[in-house]
């Protein structure tokens, strides 16, 4: 382990192959500047960087958005909002449909159980884990690991307490464990809904036109932030540049990209391709056949469902995608080479061959063992077989009873001090639940689970008695009364007496499961995780040796840049354009979903400028995660939303090709016209800067 140190160390004063293209999500403790230089003629000195860092938040729901005015007010996507606007929402006052604009502050509606988080400071602290796990069995190093971790989380959030700037501390895994850091953000607790379009013309051409181009989107919607009852206050944010970027300019994107999969083994992407894309597909295909048959039942079943499958349809195509780029025997094949380049440069270092050399069969067996476990470790543990909201909240209350009475190091991540105010924001948070489909939703997971398992796993008999899945989820939802946030916070609050006492069915088969879970998780952790990522250590540092950090770590949900142009593609030898523009969405609109164009759309038609721009691409490397993050200039002004990417984008999880994957993002003409000529909306955009 001494030798695995000294090579983390060095990380930072190697130097290896650049990558060539607009490739890469990077860190801002390692923008690639020189080469940004050289490519693009952009200086990204700190003076660039450090706003742009202070204005980029991160939705902690799962998206991106920017500061974009003094009074705390974000700009993000509209499909990032939806839940809000969802949960907002009533069978007489449908914000998804209608939109939502508030004409006040005080009509700003409350989005119960969403956080924004501001990254204000990056420590690394790779030695301090290096150290704490050296000469440990893998299990022991696992568990040592996390320990660690949420010792320095901790220390890290006393220590700004202290100091009066209470912050968030998380710890942050890059290169597949190579390095370590404490990633510190400011959270705003207080985030309230401002405007959303109507899902018509936000999510123009549907599931149909996902993940294409040329699009017509108006994907966006506004937030803003409070502290202490009243807007922040946030002096560093974006400017717009309210005419774009020119074909051919360069941009940035500064974002929150969730996951990639770009360092993982040749053995961790055929198990993927051969056990956990099939195995994900296989379900919830299902799962949407019953959301859009539920949705068919009446107006408000299809409102109630609408948010949960718009998710589940994107999904969808990006798994089959996925799947897709596994599937190209050209990508295993450039996969296989590079991985047999870095093992045989491995092995003929002597220094290397020690750290290293045994790395990649480690991993190899812990697929195999993976391989064995996802099932039941999917439906258990990850809690699939029980997909409802209140179970989810079962299980918070469980385990929160059984982990705070614990030292916090020794306690499951999710749950030490520095996680558990976000698990008590989203016990507190009155959002509707509806128990038709709760049961809608519990029942198809409670079947998938006893078909996968088995009728005569002990589990599955004990969960299911003599009930069949219709009946147990009809009598559990029906009986639970955790619906209500009272409840829920009563059984927190009372810890693991309060839990043991309770006779609520949903608490009580939470219990049931709770012991089998956390059985198939330690074994996880202890045959899978913990072996993986000794392994990836191993080989981080070997790849540090070779590279230097001139390559970039995968995505982690933190905070990343990338760099590109404004460029079309070819297309099966025709040329796209990188714009489109107003005049053809009213071409494209044909009355009806998904093509159906909001009234006040159609009727403010006469009165623009129907060449004003739309949407546009660009040769951003991004993913998941990326949605809402603000594109910008030379200058730092934004020029663009992001908001989707074309097709090619999705194999982006494994590999970038600047010829085909581009960025789609909202052109800012598009929202300027919106708020000054179709939405009543003049005080945001003054509020925005519109001239």
């Amino acid at each position: 382990m001494r030798r695995l140190a000294w090579f983390v160390a060095a990380a930072t004063t190697a130097f290896g192959v650049s990558l060539a293209g607009d490739e890469g999500m990077w860190t801002f403790d390692n923008v690639p500047r020189e080469l940004i230089k050289a490519r693009l003629g952009v200086e990204v000195g700190d003076a660039w960087l450090d706003p742009l860092r202070s204005s980029v938040v991160r939705l902690e729901s799962g998206c991106t958005g920017s500061l974009v005015s003094g009074e705390g007010l974000v700009l993000t996507n509209h499909h990032c909002v939806q839940t809000c606007a969802a949960q907002n929402s009533s069978a007489t006052d449908d914000l998804m449909a209608k939109g939502f604009l508030a004409g006040t502050r005080a009509e700003e509606r409350r989005c119960q159980d969403e956080q924004v988080s501001v990254l204000v400071g990056m420590e690394q602290v790779t030695a301090q884990v290096v150290k704490a796990t050296s000469g440990l069995s893998a299990a022991e190093a696992n568990a040592r690991r996390r320990q660690e971790l949420t010792r320095l989380e901790q220390a890290c959030e006393d220590q700004a307490r202290g100091s009066g700037t209470p912050l968030k501390c998380e710890a942050v895994a890059l290169y597949e464990g190579g390095q370590h850091w404490l990633y510190k953000y400011r959270r705003y607790a207080d985030v309230r809904l401002v405007f959303a379009p109507e899902e018509d013309v936000a999510a123009f051409g549907g599931d149909p036109d996902n993940f294409q181009f040329p699009r017509w989107c108006l994907d966006m919607g506004l937030l803003r932030v409070y502290e202490n009852g009243t807007p922040a206050s946030t002096p560093t944010h974006l400017q717009v540049a309210w005419d774009g970027a020119p074909d051919g300019a360069p941009v940035f994107v500064a974002g929150h990209p969730g996951s990639t999969d770009r360092q993982l083994t040749v053995a961790e992407l055929q198990a993927q391709r051969d056990v956990f894309l099939p195995f994900w597909l296989i379900r919830f295909s299902e799962l949407r056949g019953r959301l859009i048959q539920y949705g068919k039942t009446s107006p408000e079943a299809a409102r109630i469902a609408q948010d949960l499958l718009d998710g589940i349809e994107n999904s969808l195509k990006v798994r089959r995608q996925e799947m897709a780029a596994l599937l190209d025997d050209s990508l295993m094949a450039r996969k296989t080479r590079e991985e047999a380049e870095l093992r045989e440069r491995v092995m003929a270092d002597a220094g290397l061959r020690a750290v290293a050399g045994d790395a990649w069969d480690q991993i190899a067996t812990a697929r195999r063992t993976w391989r064995d476990l996802v099932v039941p470790y999917v439906f258990l543990e990850v809690g699939h077989g029980f997909y409802s909201e209140l179970f989810a909240h079962a299980r918070h209350i469980v385990r929160a009873a059984d982990e705070r009475a614990k030292p916090n190091t020794d306690r499951l991540r999710g749950f030490t001090d520095a996680q558990l105010p976000q698990v008590e924001q989203t016990l507190r948070a009155a959002t509707p639940i509806y128990p038709e489909f709760e049961q809608v939703r519990l029942s198809w997971s409670l079947e998938r689970m006893r078909e996968w398992l088995g009728p005569d796993d002990p589990l599955v008999r004990r969960v299911f008695g003599s009930d069949s899945p219709d009946r147990l989820a009809r009598r559990l939802v029906e009986g639970t009364r955790l619906a209500d946030p009272a409840v829920r916070l009563a059984l927190y609050e009372g810890g693991a007496a309060a839990v043991a006492a309770t006779d609520d069915p949903m608490i009580q088969l939470a219990r049931a499961v709770d012991p089998r879970a956390r059985e198939l998780r330690a074994k996880y952790e202890a045959e899978v995780e913990g072996p993986s990522e000794r392994a990836h250590e191993a080989i981080a540092a070997a790849r540090f040796a070779v590279y230097g950090t001139t390559r970039y770590p995968d995505a982690t949900f933190t905070l990343r840049l990338s760099y590109g142009t404004v460029r079309g593609w070819t297309e099966r030898g025709q040329p796209v354009d990188p714009f489109t523009r107003l005049a053809r969405l009213y071409e494209r609109a044909t009355g009806a979903p998904p093509f159906l164009l909001p009234p006040r759309w159609v009727e403010a038609k006469p009165r623009l400028d129907l060449s004003a721009r739309a949407n546009f691409v660009t040769t951003n490397d991004i993913v998941g995660g990326n949605s809402g993050s603000p594109m910008v200039d030379a200058t730092g002004r934004i020029v663009g939303l992001v908001f989707d990417g074309n097709i090619h984008s999705i194999a982006g999880s494994y590999w970038f090709d600047e010829t085909l994957n581009r960025t789609v993002a909202v052109h800012p003409d598009f929202i300027r016209v919106a708020l000054t000529q179709v939405y009543p909306a003049t005080h945001l955009a003054r509020e925005l800067g519109v001239k």
